[in-house]
Protein backbone atom coordinates (compact mmCIF):
# COMPACT_ATOMS: atom_id res chain seq x y z
CA UNK A 1 0.00 0.00 0.00
CA UNK A 2 2.71 2.17 -0.91
CA UNK A 3 0.80 5.14 -2.27
CA UNK A 4 -1.80 4.78 0.82
CA UNK A 5 2.02 5.62 2.69
CA UNK A 6 3.23 8.33 0.44
CA UNK A 7 0.06 10.29 0.70
CA UNK A 8 -0.14 10.50 4.96
CA UNK A 9 3.84 11.16 4.82
CA UNK A 10 3.06 14.03 2.88
CA UNK A 11 0.34 15.26 4.54
CA UNK A 12 3.22 15.65 7.40
CA UNK A 13 5.75 17.63 5.50
CA UNK A 14 9.38 17.04 5.52
CA UNK A 15 11.37 15.77 8.01
CA UNK A 16 8.84 13.37 10.21
CA UNK A 17 9.83 12.58 13.29
CA UNK A 18 8.69 8.57 11.92
CA UNK A 19 8.81 5.45 14.76
CA UNK A 20 7.42 2.07 14.26
CA UNK A 21 6.14 0.22 17.06
CA UNK A 22 7.66 -3.20 17.10
CA UNK A 23 5.14 -4.56 20.36
CA UNK A 24 3.18 -7.06 18.47
CA UNK A 25 5.47 -9.27 16.99
CA UNK A 26 8.37 -8.15 19.55
CA UNK A 27 7.89 -11.88 21.22
CA UNK A 28 9.32 -13.26 17.96
CA UNK A 29 13.06 -14.53 17.44
CA UNK A 30 13.26 -12.58 14.08
CA UNK A 31 11.91 -9.57 15.98
CA UNK A 32 15.54 -7.32 14.43
CA UNK A 33 14.94 -8.91 11.25
CA UNK A 34 11.13 -7.75 10.94
CA UNK A 35 11.99 -3.94 12.06
CA UNK A 36 14.70 -3.76 9.99
CA UNK A 37 12.85 -4.75 7.01
CA UNK A 38 9.99 -3.21 7.79
CA UNK A 39 12.59 0.25 8.08
CA UNK A 40 13.96 -1.02 4.84
CA UNK A 41 10.33 -0.66 3.42
CA UNK A 42 9.45 2.46 4.20
CA UNK A 43 13.29 3.96 3.47
CA UNK A 44 12.85 2.80 -0.01
CA UNK A 45 9.31 3.07 -1.32
CA UNK A 46 8.06 5.70 0.64
CA UNK A 47 11.47 7.44 1.60
CA UNK A 48 10.50 7.99 4.82
CA UNK A 49 13.55 7.33 7.32
CA UNK A 50 12.40 5.61 10.68
CA UNK A 51 13.60 4.69 14.27
CA UNK A 52 12.52 1.53 15.84
CA UNK A 53 10.85 1.70 19.16
CA UNK A 54 11.59 -1.31 20.55
CA UNK A 55 9.16 -3.96 22.80
CA UNK A 56 11.27 -2.81 25.88
CA UNK A 57 11.46 -5.59 28.48
CA UNK A 58 9.94 -8.67 26.26
CA UNK A 59 13.22 -11.16 27.58
CA UNK A 60 12.44 -10.12 31.13
CA UNK A 61 9.21 -9.52 33.49
CA UNK A 62 11.23 -7.18 36.05
CA UNK A 63 12.51 -4.52 32.93
CA UNK A 64 9.87 -2.28 31.44
CA UNK A 65 7.72 -1.76 34.31
CA UNK A 66 6.57 1.83 34.57
CA UNK A 67 9.50 3.87 36.18
CA UNK A 68 12.05 2.09 34.16
CA UNK A 69 14.23 4.55 32.33
CA UNK A 70 14.33 2.58 28.64
CA UNK A 71 9.92 2.21 28.89
CA UNK A 72 9.88 6.05 30.04
CA UNK A 73 11.64 7.04 26.38
CA UNK A 74 9.78 4.29 24.42
CA UNK A 75 6.50 6.60 25.48
CA UNK A 76 8.18 9.95 25.33
CA UNK A 77 9.37 9.02 21.97
CA UNK A 78 5.68 7.17 20.64
CA UNK A 79 4.28 10.44 22.45
CA UNK A 80 6.18 13.03 20.07
CA UNK A 81 6.35 11.30 16.88
CA UNK A 82 4.58 13.23 13.75
CA UNK A 83 3.98 9.44 12.17
CA UNK A 84 3.75 5.80 14.47
CA UNK A 85 3.31 2.90 12.55
CA UNK A 86 2.33 -1.06 14.05
CA UNK A 87 1.68 -3.63 12.16
CA UNK A 88 1.68 -7.52 12.77
CA UNK A 89 1.99 -10.02 15.17
CA UNK A 90 -0.24 -10.67 17.95
CA UNK A 91 -3.30 -8.49 19.79
CA UNK A 92 -3.26 -9.94 23.00
CA UNK A 93 0.75 -9.82 23.08
CA UNK A 94 0.43 -6.08 22.34
CA UNK A 95 -2.31 -4.98 24.61
CA UNK A 96 -0.51 -6.75 27.69
CA UNK A 97 2.83 -5.52 27.06
CA UNK A 98 1.34 -1.71 26.16
CA UNK A 99 -0.79 -2.05 29.36
CA UNK A 100 2.78 -3.10 31.32
CA UNK A 101 4.43 -0.03 29.38
CA UNK A 102 1.44 2.80 29.83
CA UNK A 103 2.06 2.72 25.84
CA UNK A 104 -1.97 3.16 25.26
CA UNK A 105 -2.49 5.42 27.16
CA UNK A 106 0.12 6.97 25.11
CA UNK A 107 -1.58 6.26 21.90
CA UNK A 108 -4.68 7.06 23.09
CA UNK A 109 -3.61 10.48 24.15
CA UNK A 110 -2.28 10.99 20.41
CA UNK A 111 -5.23 10.67 18.78
CA UNK A 112 -7.65 12.46 21.59
CA UNK A 113 -5.06 15.36 20.61
CA UNK A 114 -5.04 14.55 16.57
CA UNK A 115 -1.45 14.63 16.74
CA UNK A 116 0.41 13.42 14.00
CA UNK A 117 -0.35 10.20 12.04
CA UNK A 118 -1.28 6.70 14.03
CA UNK A 119 -0.98 4.03 11.51
CA UNK A 120 -2.28 0.79 12.90
CA UNK A 121 -2.27 -2.58 10.97
CA UNK A 122 -3.02 -6.20 10.88
CA UNK A 123 -2.86 -7.43 14.58
CA UNK A 124 -2.33 -3.51 15.80
CA UNK A 125 -5.26 -2.81 13.95
CA UNK A 126 -7.28 -5.28 15.94
CA UNK A 127 -6.42 -3.31 19.08
CA UNK A 128 -7.52 -0.21 18.39
CA UNK A 129 -11.51 -0.65 19.35
CA UNK A 130 -12.99 -0.93 23.15
CA UNK A 131 -12.98 -4.77 22.35
CA UNK A 132 -10.15 -6.63 20.57
CA UNK A 133 -9.91 -9.81 19.10
CA UNK A 134 -7.36 -12.59 20.57
CA UNK A 135 -6.55 -14.29 16.91
CA UNK A 136 -3.91 -16.56 17.97
CA UNK A 137 -5.31 -17.96 21.45
CA UNK A 138 -8.72 -18.61 19.55
CA UNK A 139 -7.42 -19.57 15.99
CA UNK A 140 -4.39 -21.19 16.46
CA UNK A 141 -4.97 -22.92 20.46
CA UNK A 142 -8.35 -23.05 20.70
CA UNK A 143 -9.56 -21.00 23.31
CA UNK A 144 -13.13 -20.22 23.45
CA UNK A 145 -13.84 -16.83 21.29
CA UNK A 146 -14.05 -14.16 24.01
CA UNK A 147 -12.95 -9.99 23.64
CA UNK A 148 -10.36 -8.64 24.94
CA UNK A 149 -10.37 -5.13 26.28
CA UNK A 150 -9.05 -2.73 23.86
CA UNK A 151 -7.56 0.47 23.66
CA UNK A 152 -10.29 2.08 22.77
CA UNK A 153 -8.40 4.73 20.78
CA UNK A 154 -11.53 5.10 18.03
CA UNK A 155 -13.54 5.85 21.56
CA UNK A 156 -11.99 9.03 21.83
CA UNK A 157 -13.83 9.66 18.45
CA UNK A 158 -17.40 8.33 19.37
CA UNK A 159 -16.77 5.01 17.75
CA UNK A 160 -17.76 1.95 19.68
CA UNK A 161 -16.78 -0.66 17.71
CA UNK A 162 -14.61 -3.63 17.80
CA UNK A 163 -12.21 -3.45 14.88
CA UNK A 164 -11.56 -6.84 12.66
CA UNK A 165 -8.78 -6.76 10.23
CA UNK A 166 -8.44 -9.54 7.47
CA UNK A 167 -12.27 -9.33 7.23
CA UNK A 168 -12.61 -10.87 3.57
CA UNK A 169 -9.53 -13.01 3.86
CA UNK A 170 -9.84 -15.99 1.98
CA UNK A 171 -6.82 -18.52 2.69
CA UNK A 172 -8.71 -21.17 4.54
CA UNK A 173 -10.04 -22.35 0.91
CA UNK A 174 -12.15 -24.92 2.32
CA UNK A 175 -12.72 -23.46 5.76
CA UNK A 176 -14.25 -20.16 6.67
CA UNK A 177 -11.28 -17.72 7.76
CA UNK A 178 -13.53 -14.65 6.96
CA UNK A 179 -13.17 -12.24 9.75
CA UNK A 180 -9.55 -12.27 10.79
CA UNK A 181 -9.60 -16.14 10.68
CA UNK A 182 -12.77 -16.64 13.16
CA UNK A 183 -15.64 -17.80 10.32
CA UNK A 184 -19.34 -16.97 10.58
CA UNK A 185 -20.03 -18.59 13.53
CA UNK A 186 -17.28 -17.84 15.74
CA UNK A 187 -18.05 -13.79 15.20
CA UNK A 188 -21.89 -14.53 15.57
CA UNK A 189 -21.00 -15.56 19.11
CA UNK A 190 -18.84 -13.10 19.85
CA UNK A 191 -21.23 -10.35 18.72
CA UNK A 192 -24.17 -11.75 21.15
CA UNK A 193 -20.85 -10.57 23.77
CA UNK A 194 -20.97 -6.83 22.54
CA UNK A 195 -23.16 -4.07 24.63
CA UNK A 196 -26.06 -2.61 22.86
CA UNK A 197 -24.89 0.99 20.55
CA UNK A 198 -21.57 -0.78 19.39
CA UNK A 199 -20.87 -2.83 16.39
CA UNK A 200 -17.93 -4.79 14.56
CA UNK A 201 -15.86 -2.37 12.55
CA UNK A 202 -14.27 -5.18 9.55
CA UNK A 203 -11.70 -4.08 6.97
CA UNK A 204 -11.22 -6.16 4.06
CA UNK A 205 -7.69 -6.87 3.38
CA UNK A 206 -5.65 -4.51 0.69
CA UNK A 207 -8.15 -2.17 2.28
CA UNK A 208 -7.63 1.29 4.77
CA UNK A 209 -9.90 3.13 6.60
CA UNK A 210 -8.75 7.00 7.39
CA UNK A 211 -10.08 8.82 9.65
CA UNK A 212 -9.41 12.93 8.75
CA UNK A 213 -9.87 14.21 12.46
CA UNK A 214 -8.91 17.97 10.43
CA UNK A 215 -11.89 17.57 8.51
CA UNK A 216 -14.05 14.89 10.13
CA UNK A 217 -14.03 12.88 6.93
CA UNK A 218 -13.76 9.02 7.37
CA UNK A 219 -12.34 7.93 3.81
CA UNK A 220 -12.05 4.03 2.52
CA UNK A 221 -9.19 3.35 0.61
CA UNK A 222 -8.00 0.30 -1.94
CA UNK A 223 -9.45 -2.81 -3.35
CA UNK A 224 -12.13 -4.26 -0.63
CA UNK A 225 -14.54 -2.82 1.85
CA UNK A 226 -15.23 -1.41 5.48
CA UNK A 227 -18.66 -3.31 7.37
CA UNK A 228 -20.48 -2.28 9.94
CA UNK A 229 -21.35 -4.84 11.30
CA UNK A 230 -24.62 -5.31 14.36
CA UNK A 231 -26.14 -8.41 15.07
CA UNK A 232 -25.60 -9.99 11.86
CA UNK A 233 -26.68 -7.21 9.44
CA UNK A 234 -24.14 -5.53 7.56
CA UNK A 235 -24.10 -2.02 5.56
CA UNK A 236 -21.19 -2.25 3.16
CA UNK A 237 -19.06 0.86 2.37
CA UNK A 238 -17.11 0.01 -0.56
CA UNK A 239 -13.76 1.58 -1.07
CA UNK A 240 -13.46 4.83 -2.96
CA UNK A 241 -16.11 6.30 -0.67
CA UNK A 242 -15.79 9.36 1.93
CA UNK A 243 -18.89 9.80 4.00
CA UNK A 244 -19.18 12.13 7.64
CA UNK A 245 -17.48 11.08 11.11
CA UNK A 246 -21.13 11.62 12.04
CA UNK A 247 -22.32 9.72 9.67
CA UNK A 248 -20.23 6.78 10.77
CA UNK A 249 -21.36 7.04 14.32
CA UNK A 250 -24.63 7.17 13.10
CA UNK A 251 -24.01 3.97 11.38
CA UNK A 252 -22.33 2.25 14.10
CA UNK A 253 -25.06 3.32 16.85
CA UNK A 254 -27.84 1.94 14.91
CA UNK A 255 -29.24 5.22 14.19
CA UNK A 256 -28.56 5.50 10.41
CA UNK A 257 -30.70 3.81 7.87
CA UNK A 258 -28.82 0.40 6.48
CA UNK A 259 -30.18 1.91 2.85
CA UNK A 260 -28.70 5.60 3.15
CA UNK A 261 -26.89 6.27 0.09
CA UNK A 262 -23.13 7.37 0.60
CA UNK A 263 -21.19 9.41 -1.51
CA UNK A 264 -19.07 7.90 -3.56
CA UNK A 265 -16.27 8.49 -6.04
CA UNK A 266 -13.97 6.46 -7.88
CA UNK A 267 -12.41 3.66 -5.76
CA UNK A 268 -8.18 4.27 -5.10
CA UNK A 269 -5.89 2.45 -6.57
CA UNK A 270 -2.13 1.91 -5.50
CA UNK A 271 -0.18 2.37 -8.66
CA UNK A 272 2.26 4.68 -8.86
CA UNK A 273 3.23 6.79 -12.14
CA UNK A 274 6.39 8.67 -10.41
CA UNK A 275 9.17 7.51 -12.47
CA UNK A 276 11.41 5.90 -10.45
CA UNK A 277 8.53 4.74 -7.98
CA UNK A 278 9.55 1.22 -7.05
CA UNK A 279 6.49 -1.48 -6.20
CA UNK A 280 5.39 -2.77 -3.39
CA UNK A 281 2.62 -4.91 -1.89
CA UNK A 282 -0.47 -4.33 -3.28
CA UNK A 283 0.87 -1.37 -5.06
CA UNK A 284 3.13 -3.07 -7.71
CA UNK A 285 4.25 -1.17 -11.01
CA UNK A 286 1.62 -0.25 -13.95
CA UNK A 287 3.60 -3.19 -15.73
CA UNK A 288 1.83 -5.23 -13.35
CA UNK A 289 -1.37 -4.13 -13.59
CA UNK A 290 -1.70 -3.68 -9.98
CA UNK A 291 -1.37 -6.90 -9.01
CA UNK A 292 -2.78 -7.79 -5.51
CA UNK A 293 -0.24 -10.92 -5.06
CA UNK A 294 3.13 -11.48 -5.19
CA UNK A 295 1.99 -14.86 -7.90
CA UNK A 296 0.13 -12.28 -10.00
CA UNK A 297 2.81 -9.83 -10.42
CA UNK A 298 5.25 -12.41 -11.07
CA UNK A 299 3.06 -13.72 -13.81
CA UNK A 300 2.26 -10.16 -15.28
CA UNK A 301 6.13 -9.47 -15.13
CA UNK A 302 6.98 -12.89 -17.09
CA UNK A 303 4.50 -12.03 -19.83
CA UNK A 304 5.81 -8.68 -20.34
CA UNK A 305 9.59 -10.61 -20.61
CA UNK A 306 8.27 -13.46 -22.82
CA UNK A 307 6.13 -11.04 -25.10
CA UNK A 308 9.33 -8.68 -25.40
CA UNK A 309 11.43 -11.60 -26.49
CA UNK A 310 9.15 -12.70 -29.07
CA UNK A 311 9.69 -9.21 -30.47
CA UNK A 312 13.44 -9.46 -30.10
CA UNK A 313 12.96 -6.26 -27.78
CA UNK A 314 16.00 -6.32 -25.25
CA UNK A 315 15.20 -3.27 -23.27
CA UNK A 316 11.87 -4.18 -23.06
CA UNK A 317 13.11 -8.01 -21.67
CA UNK A 318 15.59 -5.87 -19.09
CA UNK A 319 12.94 -3.82 -18.64
CA UNK A 320 10.35 -6.58 -17.05
CA UNK A 321 13.40 -8.36 -14.98
CA UNK A 322 14.22 -5.34 -13.42
CA UNK A 323 10.26 -4.66 -12.79
CA UNK A 324 10.14 -8.20 -11.27
CA UNK A 325 13.35 -7.16 -9.09
CA UNK A 326 11.51 -4.45 -8.00
CA UNK A 327 8.26 -6.54 -6.90
CA UNK A 328 10.38 -8.97 -5.21
CA UNK A 329 12.41 -6.49 -2.92
CA UNK A 330 9.35 -4.73 -1.91
CA UNK A 331 7.43 -8.24 -0.95
CA UNK A 332 10.29 -9.47 0.62
CA UNK A 333 10.18 -6.36 3.04
CA UNK A 334 7.30 -6.45 3.78
CA UNK A 335 6.34 -7.28 7.57
CA UNK A 336 3.75 -10.29 6.99
CA UNK A 337 4.97 -13.53 5.89
CA UNK A 338 7.47 -13.77 2.82
CA UNK A 339 5.45 -16.38 0.80
CA UNK A 340 6.28 -17.24 -2.77
CA UNK A 341 9.63 -15.53 -2.58
CA UNK A 342 11.86 -18.45 -3.31
CA UNK A 343 9.65 -19.51 -6.18
CA UNK A 344 9.52 -15.69 -7.34
CA UNK A 345 13.20 -15.33 -7.03
CA UNK A 346 13.22 -18.82 -9.39
CA UNK A 347 11.73 -16.79 -12.44
CA UNK A 348 13.51 -13.84 -12.30
CA UNK A 349 17.13 -16.22 -12.52
CA UNK A 350 15.64 -17.70 -15.20
CA UNK A 351 14.95 -14.72 -17.26
CA UNK A 352 17.82 -13.09 -16.41
CA UNK A 353 19.69 -16.73 -18.06
CA UNK A 354 17.42 -16.35 -21.18
CA UNK A 355 18.41 -12.93 -21.52
CA UNK A 356 21.96 -13.80 -21.52
CA UNK A 357 21.39 -16.36 -23.68
CA UNK A 358 19.66 -14.60 -26.40
CA UNK A 359 22.16 -11.12 -26.14
CA UNK A 360 24.64 -13.51 -26.89
CA UNK A 361 23.31 -14.72 -30.35
CA UNK A 362 22.68 -10.81 -30.77
CA UNK A 363 19.21 -9.72 -30.57
CA UNK A 364 19.01 -7.47 -33.66
CA UNK A 365 19.85 -10.65 -35.84
CA UNK A 366 18.98 -11.85 -38.39
CA UNK A 367 16.93 -9.03 -40.40
CA UNK A 368 19.60 -6.16 -39.32
CA UNK A 369 22.72 -7.53 -39.48
CA UNK A 370 22.49 -10.53 -42.11
CA UNK A 371 20.49 -8.43 -44.62
CA UNK A 372 23.06 -6.32 -45.38
CA UNK A 373 25.13 -8.75 -46.19
CA UNK A 374 22.71 -11.19 -48.08
CA UNK A 375 21.29 -8.60 -50.36
CA UNK A 376 24.29 -8.61 -52.55
CA UNK A 377 25.22 -11.93 -51.69
CA UNK A 378 21.76 -12.69 -53.28
CA UNK A 379 22.74 -10.37 -55.93
CA UNK A 380 25.79 -12.39 -56.80
CA UNK A 381 24.59 -15.35 -57.55
CA UNK A 382 21.54 -14.19 -59.36
CA UNK A 383 24.07 -13.43 -61.26
CA UNK A 384 26.15 -16.69 -61.46
CA UNK A 385 23.21 -18.39 -62.18
CA UNK A 386 22.25 -16.05 -64.97
CA UNK A 387 25.69 -16.51 -66.56
CA UNK A 388 25.74 -20.42 -66.20
CA UNK A 389 28.03 -20.58 -63.21
CA UNK A 390 25.67 -22.81 -61.23
CA UNK A 391 28.58 -24.60 -59.70
CA UNK A 392 29.71 -21.05 -58.16
CA UNK A 393 26.36 -20.65 -57.49
CA UNK A 394 25.86 -23.63 -55.06
CA UNK A 395 29.19 -23.01 -53.45
CA UNK A 396 27.75 -19.81 -52.20
CA UNK A 397 24.50 -21.50 -51.47
CA UNK A 398 26.31 -24.19 -48.80
CA UNK A 399 28.63 -21.66 -47.32
CA UNK A 400 25.42 -19.61 -46.21
CA UNK A 401 23.60 -23.01 -45.05
CA UNK A 402 26.88 -23.28 -43.10
CA UNK A 403 26.17 -20.06 -41.18
CA UNK A 404 22.52 -20.86 -40.90
CA UNK A 405 20.65 -19.35 -43.80
CA UNK A 406 18.50 -21.35 -46.45
CA UNK A 407 17.53 -20.42 -49.43
CA UNK A 408 14.10 -21.09 -51.95
CA UNK A 409 14.53 -20.11 -55.13
CA UNK A 410 11.94 -18.99 -57.19
CA UNK A 411 11.02 -17.34 -60.28
CA UNK A 412 11.06 -14.23 -58.82
CA UNK A 413 14.39 -14.69 -57.31
CA UNK A 414 15.55 -16.41 -54.10
CA UNK A 415 13.80 -16.00 -50.05
CA UNK A 416 15.94 -16.60 -47.55
CA UNK A 417 16.03 -17.67 -43.57
CA UNK A 418 17.68 -17.97 -40.90
CA UNK A 419 17.64 -20.64 -38.90
CA UNK A 420 19.07 -20.04 -34.84
CA UNK A 421 19.97 -22.92 -32.53
CA UNK A 422 18.31 -23.08 -29.25
CA UNK A 423 19.33 -25.88 -26.70
CA UNK A 424 16.85 -28.38 -27.68
CA UNK A 425 14.85 -26.84 -30.99
CA UNK A 426 15.52 -24.58 -34.44
CA UNK A 427 13.40 -21.81 -35.13
CA UNK A 428 13.61 -19.78 -38.03
CA UNK A 429 12.99 -15.98 -38.39
CA UNK A 430 10.31 -15.09 -41.48
CA UNK A 431 11.83 -15.69 -45.25
CA UNK A 432 12.75 -12.90 -46.86
CA UNK A 433 13.17 -11.71 -49.95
Amino acid sequence: MVTLHRELVAHLGGDADAVILETPYGFQVNRDDISNRARDYFRRSVSLATVVAPDTGADGPSIGAPGDGDADKVRDLVRRADWVFSGPGSPSYALNRWQTLRLGEILRERVARGHGVTVMASAAACTVGFAALPVYEVYKAGHPPAWLTGLNLLGALGLPVAVIPHYDNAEGGTHDTRFCYLGEPRLAALEQKLPEGSAVLGIDEHTAVIVDLGTSLVRVWGRGVMTIRRRGASVLVPGGTTLPLEQLRDLVAGTEPAVVPLPRRPADTDTDTDEGAGAARHAATAGTGGAATLQEAVAAAELRFDSAQGARDGGAMAEAAVELESVIAAWSADMEEDQGGEWARTVLHGMIRRLAQVAGRGLSEPEHTLGRILVPLLGLRGRLRADGAYDLADEVREALAAGGVRLHDTAEGSEWWWEEETDDQQTGSRPQA
